[in-house]
């Protein structure tokens, strides 16, 4: 059970009632309100992504240019008016802004702002897509909501182990790609002109991608390359089996669409008094 015996109550801010009336539409989906709030609120984040998508294509864009940016805009304007009411309405708005929906909702405004500096950079408004995963909450969907939660902890208990499989992963590469450079820099007309040539041809070999404009010519670097090829399918298996095995691990627990009236955070469990986040009572 998710409850935090150790609370500190002097640390929960107290909602004023504005605030919390606020909190009510924007962060919970149990009341008509909310619920109407947040199924506008991904109707509006569709029609925002679709207008990027339309934009992309040279023949809409080229007719209808002018009213896709007009809407972005306006997209835009909406999102950021959203995004200080949910930090308004949180005791803690910093905790929330630090959050992954907080951090993700930042980003989904920023690049069209950017865009008045940067030409082209409002194509990555469809990060605004990240935010449909609320889709799972609002449709009251609490089995999903665990299985999210059990994909976190796993991929949080996975960490350390794949940062050291990346990190001997790496230096794999460095010394295949400098020995391929070896074995096949001093042949004339050789695609291997330099160490950093080789380890891009190791990288692309090993992630069995194998575009194939970078090819080995000489006996001993399709040697070489084979035992790249044989190596890159065995890596595959490894994070994949860690993962695998702390996610069936993991602990399922029942999880409540409620949020946390001071942090904004969900995937409390259904008995839980305390956020396990920040500690407030929920």
């Amino acid at each position: 059970m998710s409850t935090d015996s150790g609370a500190n109550p002097s640390t929960t801010h107290r909602l004023r009632p504005w605030q919390r009336f606020l909190h009510e539409i924007i962060f919970e989906a149990d009341t008509r309100s909310g619920k109407a709030f947040d199924v506008a609120l991904l109707v509006v984040i569709l029609m925002s992504v679709t207008c990027a998508l339309l934009e992309s294509v040279a023949e809409i864009s080229a007719e209808w240019g002018r009213l896709l940016r007009t809407a972005e805009w306006c997209f835009t304007i909406l999102f950021t008016i959203e995004y200080v009411l949910r930090l308004l309405c949180v005791g803690r708005p910093r905790r929330y802004a630090l959050s992954f929906f907080g951090l993700v909702d930042l980003l989904a405004i920023i690049p069209t702002y950017l865009s008045i500096f940067i030409a082209g950079s409002q194509s990555l408004i469809v990060i605004r897509s990240l935010r449909l995963v609320r889709v799972f909450r609002i449709l009251k969907l609490p089995h999903f909501l665990a299985e999210a939660d059990v994909l976190t902890q796993a991929l949080r208990t996975t960490g350390k182990r794949t940062a050291v499989f990346l990190f001997i992963i790496m230096v794999v590469i460095v010394i295949m790609g400098t020995a391929m450079y070896v074995v096949e820099g001093n042949q004339p007309d050789t695609d291997f002109t330099s160490i950093p040539k080789g380890i891009y041809w190791a990288v692309v070999t090993m992630t069995t991608v194998g575009y194939g404009d970078i090819t080995p010519t000489t006996h001993w670097g399709q040697t070489l390359a084979a035992v790249a090829m044989l190596l890159g399918y065995s890596i595959i298996i490894v994070p994949t089996g860690i993962f695998s095995a702390e996610f069936i691990t993991a602990r399922r627990a029942h999880i409540s669409t409620q949020a946390c009236e001071q942090c904004g955070k969900e995937g409390h469990d259904f008995d839980a008094r305390y956020c396990k986040y920040c500690g407030s009572g929920l």
